[in-house]
């Protein structure tokens, strides 16, 4: 029998009520059936997450930067790797608990659409077909290619999600057809053609009044329908319940399980189908309905071979976790996710260079490294000690000011000075500021309260604006390191620094990428996945979800850097012979990993396909669409 079949025969033998438990993503043990109790939730955006140590990548805009959909499929395939490796020593247990089980609800591949939004770092950026081919060639890494699944990819949040964080509960975006398919739907259907991921997870948000977990339009007729999934969807976690106590759509919560279940939302995380049963008391749903979904969640379960001893991953050892060849990819990939945005020559770093002053509130912080949804790396390397190791000269060091607040008290002195005096002693001064995970992220998990996570504005906090002016005053040749997963204005650094770099949140190992892109032992070869504007008031409403003067496509002003940019330390020329093949050649400089991007103009500016090469000097590489 096919997994779907032995899926239909186990559930046969199940009760109303047990079929009903299972829906639950803490899923209880059916001992008279030899089903151990399973949990739904695990996450690897970037790595596993929230079990332990494991290698963190860069976080997923940081991996969007590379443009490198095979280096990409690596990543994922490592990722894949440690999980099963952790989940092959967890189920001897007996049973698998919350982050050790197979299905991972990763990757996010909602479309970045407002820098403000503070779960922005955790996507690919602000371009769908950029989206689509980094999150299919991680998906497919995840999900393996052999008789079972490796794991199961999750692909959310479905759909037209993307802030405000604060009112994610009971907020409803309003989208017209246009926006929504070419925009917030594209890479949806563009994983689920050319991945096949196994799940979609719904979001909070309604979407033109329907709750995106229970919606008829979105799941039923487009979804199911139109794009043709055939896997399961799991509802975020208490979506459910915010279907009646927030969105009000419906009056209580045997309501809500009822429309999510009939319009093909499987899977609850949360408390919400504890009321299935009074749903179908009420004859809100059918038994044949619950029968199908449970079906739909065995199958899952059946293929990733939890219930044989045959599965070719079922071998993959613990020591595969933090190996040396993943901290080797891990340090490639941070290297590929890291933008130069300006550079007059200073870098790479001169050999006449014997004193560098490190300064700022992000050069030694490990948070800056491991974004969201992280897993626990036991060696890392934050950027000042990537330079420090890697530098044969004096490296000075001061934090110069608090992450964002300007007024600490007496108790932490002045550090401004500190960081004026070393500036002095240096023949260069890298400065490392930006935000951090506190700054921007999920509702809940960041200190910002007031606005749960999203940002403001795009400037920098008033402490380090205070500290960047007062070490530019002393004319020192500096290199700008702006760390965030995000746009941050960046006008006056590219107007006054030497060099200028966009680190995103770059793993354990972006100490180490870090260094070897300021020395030359690599060339930056990354580009950006988002526009970076120049001002907030260069943005429209952050409630309003038209794209009309937003992203690249549809923006009405001048950028500091373009969606796509991104330069590198050779001299690359690119001939288009015809639209679809281009002469890549590399006239000087140093050998360098580059990223051909390809875009039309019709109606609007717009990527459409893009590839990574190695161009050595003096060499040429031919690429063709």
């Amino acid at each position: 029998m096919n997994f779907k079949e032995r899926a239909k025969e186990l559930v046969s033998k199940m009760t109303i009520e047990e079929k009903m438990a299972q829906m639950r993503y803490d899923a209880p043990a059916i001992e008279r059936l030899g089903v151990p109790a399973y949990n739904w939730w695990n996450e690897c955006l970037h790595g596993v997450a929230r079990q332990g140590c494991a290698t963190v990548f860069p976080q997923a805009i940081g991996m969007a930067a590379s443009y490198n959909t095979e280096l990409m499929y690596k990543v994922a395939t490592a990722i894949s790797d440690e999980a099963r490796a952790k989940y092959n020593e967890f189920k001897k247990f007996g049973n698998t608990e919350l982050y050790q089980g197979l299905t991972f609800w990763s990757p996010n591949i909602n479309i970045f659409r407002d820098p403000r939004w503070g779960r922005g770092h955790e996507t690919y950026g602000e371009d769908p077909l950029l989206t689509g081919k980094m999150a299919s060639a991680f998906i497919k890494g995840l999900q393996g290619e052999g008789k079972y699944r490796k794991l199961d990819a999750t692909i959310k949040h479905y759909a037209v999600h993307s802030g405000p964080e604060y009112e994610r509960h009971s907020f409803n975006a309003i989208v017209d057809k246009k926006d929504l398919y070419e925009t917030y739907l594209w890479a949806f259907k563009y994983c689920i053609e050319n991945a096949h991921p196994s799940a979609v997870m719904g979001a909070y948000n309604r979407v033109n009044g329907e709750a995106c977990c229970a919606s008829k339009t979105l799941l039923k007729d487009i979804l199911y329908g139109e794009f043709g999934f055939d896997g399961y969807v799991v509802s975020d976690c208490g979506a459910i319940n915010d279907i009646h106590k927030n969105h009000k759509v419906t009056t209580k919560a045997s309501e809500s399980c009822a429309l999510a279940v009939n319009n093909g939302c499987q899977l609850n995380c949360g408390e919400a189908y504890l009321s299935l049963y009074e749903a179908y008391e009420e004859d809100l749903i059918s038994e044949e309905t619950i029968t199908e979904a449970v079906e739909k969640l065995f199958e899952a379960r059946f293929r990733l071979g939890m219930f044989d001893n045959d599965c070719e991953y079922d071998n993959i050892p613990y020591d595969v976790v933090e190996c040396d060849e993943h901290r080797a990819l891990n340090r490639q990939m941070a290297r590929e996710s890291i933008v130069l945005l300006k550079n007059n020559g200073i870098l790479p770093l001169s050999k006449d260079v014997k004193t560098i002053a490190v300064i700022g509130p992000n050069s030694d912080d490990a948070r800056v490294l491991k974004g969201n949804y992280n897993g626990t790396p036991s060696r890392y390397t934050t950027l000042l000690k990537g330079i420090q190791d890697g530098f044969d000269g004096r490296v000075l060091f001061a934090q110069g000011c608090h992450p964002y607040d300007g007024n600490s008290g007496n108790w932490s002195g002045t550090p401004v000075r500190e960081a004026l005096i070393i500036a002095q002693k240096a023949d260069v001064v890298i400065m490392c500021m930006g935000l951090n995970p506190s700054l921007e992220g999920e509702e809940g998990d960041t200190f910002n309260g007031d606005v749960a996570g999203d940002k403001k504005d795009i400037m920098l906090p008033p402490s380090q604006i205070n500290l960047y002016n007062e070490v530019m005053k002393l004319g020192k040749p500096t290199v700008f390191v702006n760390v965030s997963g995000s746009c941050i204005s960046l006008k006056d650094q590219d107007e006054k620094c030497d060099a200028v770099l966009q680190c995103f949140y770059p793993g354990a190992e972006g100490g180490n990428a870090l260094c070897d892109i300021l020395l030359g032992k690599y060339s930056p070869s990354a580009r950006l996945p988002v526009t970076f504007y120049k001002d907030t008031k260069d943005l429209p409403p952050f409630r309003d979800y038209s794209m009309k003067n937003r992203t690249y496509k549809f923006f009405e002003g001048t950028p500091t850097y373009p969606f796509g940019y991104g330069l590198t330390y050779a001299d690359i020329k690119e001939n288009w012979i015809n639209e679809n093949e281009v002469e890549i050649s590399n006239d000087g400089g140093m050998d360098t990993d580059y990223a051909v991007l390809k875009f039309e103009h019709v109606p609007h500016k717009s990527l459409v396909d893009f590839k990574k090469v190695h161009v050595k000097v003096g060499e040429k590489a031919t690429v063709k669409f």
